[in-house]
């Protein structure tokens, strides 16, 4: 895939600006990123998938190339707003990490005949509570760096709990991958900074006690060196979802697709394979 080959622009949705990209053509394939991240983090998947799908990333609002603006907003109305810019008429595969798969189980329940299959990495439904011990050593440090304005320090202590996961160092990752991330994460906390804007919440939705109504294929990663709650939250989606399936990434935290891309890609493919047959 050449750059000549991608369309990109900005979606103007309320008040905002919501930068995407898109290239191939097919079945829509949906890809939301997670919040330490912005759409880069899908640069392998993007255009391995272009091949194949309709590929489609975007920034969400405060991330990425997408400014911050003022007043309320909504990502699942941003998203909704986004395929409707982009004039996606068709059912689609949506694949978030994080934040972003709790986004599209959100878009699954309140569009049930809008999705074609998901694909959740490191994920949990929105507000789900579940008992999980986890070290808040790192993330307390880094919420300490933000609130006294050093970026660097605060994403790179996010970087340590979110890329790198539990028993790994900077020194066991691939550097290049997460030199990526400590970027996206500084942006993210350069737009958060400016506190701009306030997300609405959406607990009406309940999507943790609606996993049985998205009756579609769904795939669950989890990578091995995540926190113990993503690992929770995966068995909490598996039990509850009518079609799911679940694996493991071993020696990946809670990207595992920047861990592995080739790898991951696999694991998509035969996950797909499943539901074209």
């Amino acid at each position: 895939m050449t750059q000549t080959d991608v369309k990109s622009g900005f979606a103007g949705i309320g008040s905002g600006r919501i930068y995407y990209e898109t290239a191939g053509e097919g079945t829509p394939f949906v890809m939301i990123h997670a919040g330490v991240a912005d759409s880069r983090m899908w640069n392998h998947e993007f255009a391995y998938y272009a091949r194949r799908y309709q590929a489609i990333r975007y920034d969400m609002r405060r991330f990425g190339r997408s400014e911050p603006v003022e007043g309320e907003f909504s990502d699942l109305e941003d998203l909704n707003g986004l395929l409707e810019h982009l004039q996606i008429n068709r059912p689609v595969i949506l694949m978030g990490c994080s934040m972003g798969g709790g986004l599209a189980l959100d878009f699954a329940v309140t569009n049930l005949y809008r999705v074609r299959a998901l694909i959740l990495v490191g994920s949990a439904p929105n507000n789900l509570a579940l008992e999980a011990e986890e070290d808040e050593e790192l993330y307390e440090a880094a919420e300490k760096a933000f609130s006294e304005g050093d970026l660097d320090l605060a994403a790179e202590l996010e970087t340590r709990a979110w890329f790198d996961g539990a028993g790994r160092g900077p020194r066991q990752v691939n550097p290049d991958a997460r030199r990526l991330v400590v970027e996206m994460n500084r942006t993210a906390m350069e737009h958060a900074a400016k506190k701009l804007g306030k997300r609405k919440s959406h607990p009406e939705i309940n999507a943790a006690e609606r996993l049985e109504e998205i009756r579609v294929p769904v795939l669950i990663v989890v990578g091995a060196q995540d926190n113990d709650y993503m690992h929770a939250a995966a068995d909490y989606m598996l039990e509850r979802l009518p079609f799911a399936s679940k694996v493991i990434i071993e020696n990946a935290a809670h990207l595992p697709n920047m861990d592995h891309p080739e790898q991951f890609c696999r694991l998509v493919d035969e996950f797909l394979a499943g539901i074209n047959a």
